[in-house]
């Protein structure tokens, strides 16, 4: 009985796929393995005969006998009073941690500051001193990020955008919301409210210039009017200081320089300043939509200020981008090169029963 079950074992295994493969255990190996040394045409025919089987190597049991750990850098702002949204990111890469870290797998986080970058340097330059076999990083800052991936590509140490995406890099996968789609769905959303021929004003607030993230939801915005002849004009500005003296005094000033605006869109989670500033000035009669589900948001959002919210789960973002790095680097799987996140719109009737 037990020769029979040592028998049906093999003949699931590496032995089987050689056999009728009619090649050696050696070559089945290194296609496993992604080895080079195999013909396309061995190696595909190999590849489906291992689908054939659904064979699968045990390589969480040789990760558990390994005695060498592998660590997974992540660069993403640190939480502060302005950048609650990391709560959710860095609560979905714990939870990754948590069930991945007996297999060896160390998370490091380096936490920057997010109207910084020289922070934003100076975690990189410590990632690359400590050597890490792979990073998970939000590219805030655009000529920085590409400074540590052109680095990385060199060294060959895979790298995961999450939230924001640098296109023309190399990374093993995106993994954040469709950005372009996500603005001309808020200026679509933003239509189902309007009630006059006023004019529409899309807000950045951001230290960092030229972020491809609130650049595309910006143009996303911008494109659904000017593609649809409803008569809105479409104003833009930037808030580089985002304490709430300044802001207030650019978004005072915008409206008494257009004193028909009839609505507001803020490309950033930030949205809750701009609901303060509309709260104090008892402009009740402007519409207001910007991003993510923050505490301060709800807060507004429940009173009616903020109209309607727009959220990209970033608790799975985090998740799915350490869960990438491990699927490569532990299991040497194929992964998505790019994984979007869906488009949540919340309201003042339906925030009680909705979860990043």
């Amino acid at each position: 009985m037990a020769k029979k079950k040592t028998e049906h074992k093999d003949l699931t295994g590496v032995k089987e796929i050689a056999r009728r493969a009619n090649v050696s255990i050696a070559t089945v190996d290194r296609v496993i393995h992604n080895r080079t040394g195999v013909s396309a045409h061995t190696r595909e025919k190999i590849s489906r005969i291992i689908e054939e089987l659904d064979y699968q190597p045990n390589i969480l049991a040789r990760r558990l006998a390994s005695k060498k750990p592998i660590n997974i850098a992540v660069l993403i702002p640190m939480v502060t009073e302005e950048t609650v949204f990391w709560e959710a990111p860095l609560r979905g890469i714990q939870r990754a941690e948590s069930e991945i870290k007996q297999y060896g797998i160390n998370i490091i986080p380096y936490f920057f500051d997010l109207n910084s970058k020289h922070s934003f340097s100076s975690q990189a330059q410590q990632i690359l001193a400590d050597q890490v076999d792979g990073i998970l990083l939000s590219p805030s800052f655009i000529e920085e990020s590409i400074q540590l991936t052109e680095i990385c590509q060199v060294r060959k140490i895979p790298f995961v955008f999450i939230d924001s995406n640098i296109p023309d890099q190399d990374s093993l996968s995106y993994i954040g919301p469709p950005l372009y789609q996500s603005g001309y769905l808020g200026a679509h959303l933003l239509t189902y409210a309007l009630r006059k021929k006023g004019k529409i004003l899309v807000v950045t607030i951001a230290a960092e210039s030229g972020n491809y993230n609130y650049l595309q939801i910006a143009e996303g915005f911008r494109n659904y009017f000017s593609g649809n002849q409803n008569g809105h004009q479409v104003i833009q500005t930037e808030i580089k200081t985002p304490d709430y003296d300044s802001l207030s005094y650019s978004l005072a000033k915008e409206l008494v320089s257009h004193a028909d605006i009839e609505a507001i869109f803020v490309t950033n989670s930030r949205v809750f300043k701009v609901a303060r500033f509309l709260e104090a000035q008892k402009r009740n009669d402007i519409l207001l939509i910007g991003y993510d589900f923050l505490k301060e948001n709800v807060n507004f959002l429940e009173k009616g200020i903020i109209d309607f919210l727009i959220c990209h789960k970033p608790d799975e973002q985090g998740y799915r981008g350490i869960m990438t790095l491990y699927q490569t680097l532990v299991m040497g799987a194929t992964v998505e090169k790019m994984t979007l996140m869906p488009i949540d719109i919340i309201t003042k009737e339906n925030f009680e029963f909705y979860s990043n």
